[in-house]
């Protein structure tokens, strides 16, 4: 009887020893999938997925010692470890923001001299009068709470549309800040002088209007202006080494840009246009070129539907220096564009379907890349050099 009583609980050790085994094994695997192994025409790379449970993220920033910002745009600012410990509370103190549709809380900023003063910019879809529309705040983190907030720009007029926001902020060397604004649905108000939509504006760090900006002089024209006839733009970045600023914006039904922007220059939407109407393929505007409009460094015809935009100025990616990374929500792309000079030259497109649909693109002090994907659950990824 002892004999039979301790095989019969051998066996159950032997069970519970498999059960155990498989059930790692299964950890296991499931630790793999979130690992990439990825050998492009440059570089070999893995892919990291480093942090999940983020809904629909849009924007992070890296802070000086080494947490990151994350917002999402429902409306959530949110404080992530070094380790990558999303924290569980939000920050608190942002001004209202209106989240519906495309709309709600967009980009995220550090100052260029955040070590002295502490600043933190953001872009959001502010309520108002009219219905809402993009603006830009800034304000000083504390802990877990936004203080000394201070709303520098606010986008007029408003409307009730759910669509075409911008969002991005970028930085120059000069001090002054800069932000895309969207059609906001209305494709017509992006040659208009007397509205925001459609443009990208530009003012001094502290939200002034600087004095040399395009139309200042202008009668009739919105001072914060620096360009128009921007559809819609997801995508900016200061090249490092011109200090020019680049962009990305959506096309229609096909017609993705990347432009060169420059100060009162008109872009063209929608007067010229690669694109065509949804679901129709009938004209938009009166052609590809005029007179007097710039025309884009490359065009993407189908639609990627560009989302970020970083350039590569690292050795831990050296291969790719000087390139330009551009993250596409439709094609669910990384797409790798190389440059000369200012002409776009050569693309790859990496990470095909294999993460989702990649919403913004960063790269960090270390050289290392980061990807944010859009969904309910969307995730944080990290690129990082396979070295022989």
């Amino acid at each position: 009887m002892q004999a039979l009583l301790h095989g019969f609980l051998s066996c159950r050790v032997v069970v519970a020893w498999l059960s155990l085994a498989l059930l790692s094994f299964g950890e296991l695997r499931l630790a793999q999938a979130d690992t990439y192994a990825v050998q492009s025409a440059k570089h070999a790379f893995q892919v990291n997925k480093v942090l999940d449970g983020l809904e629909n993220p849009w924007s992070m920033a890296f802070l000086p010692d080494g947490r990151m910002l994350i917002t999402e745009r429902a409306g959530r600012l949110r404080l992530v470890t070094k380790s990558f410990q999303l924290h569980p509370t939000p920050i608190a103190g942002l001004p209202k923001i209106k989240a519906a549709g495309q709309g709600g809380l967009f980009d995220v900023a550090i100052h260029p001299d955040y070590a002295a003063n502490g600043w933190i910019y953001w872009a959001y879809n502010e309520p108002g009068a009219g219905g809402w529309g993009t603006a830009l705040a800034r304000g000083k983190l504390q802990d877990t709470q936004m203080t000394s907030v201070e709303v520098l720009f606010s986008m007029r007029p408003k409307s009730r549309k759910n669509q075409h926001f911008g969002g991005r902020i970028v930085f120059d060397t000069g001090g002054f800040v800069y932000l895309t604004l969207g059609d906001r649905g209305d494709r017509d108000r992006a040659q208009k002088m007397d509205d925001h939509a459609g443009s990208v504006i530009r003012l001094h760090d502290d939200g002034r209007v600087p004095e040399d900006n395009p139309f200042v002089k202008l009668k009739g024209a919105l001072p914060e202006k620096w360009t128009l006839g921007n559809r819609n733009i997801q995508g900016a970045a200061l090249h490092p080494q011109t200090g020019k600023l680049w962009t990305h914006e959506h096309g229609p039904q096909g017609g993705d840009e990347v432009n060169l922007m420059s100060a009162g220059k008109n872009y063209g939407w929608p007067v010229v246009t690669h694109g065509a109407n949804y679901g129709l393929g009938t004209k938009i505007g009166e052609g590809q070129t005029k007179a007097g409009m710039a025309q884009a460094l490359k065009i993407w015809v189908p639609s990627i539907a560009p989302s970020g935009m970083a350039f590569v100025n690292s050795q831990e990616f050296p291969e790719w220096s000087g390139n330009l990374l551009v993250g596409s929500l439709r094609a669910q792309t990384l797409v790798r564009l190389e440059l000369d000079g200012d002409a776009v030259v050569g693309e790859e497109r990496l990470l095909v379907g294999q993460i989702g649909r990649i919403r913004d693109v960063r790269v960090a002090e270390d050289g290392l890349i980061y990807l944010l994907t859009d969904a309910p659950n969307g995730a944080l990824f990290q690129l990082a050099r396979t070295r022989r």
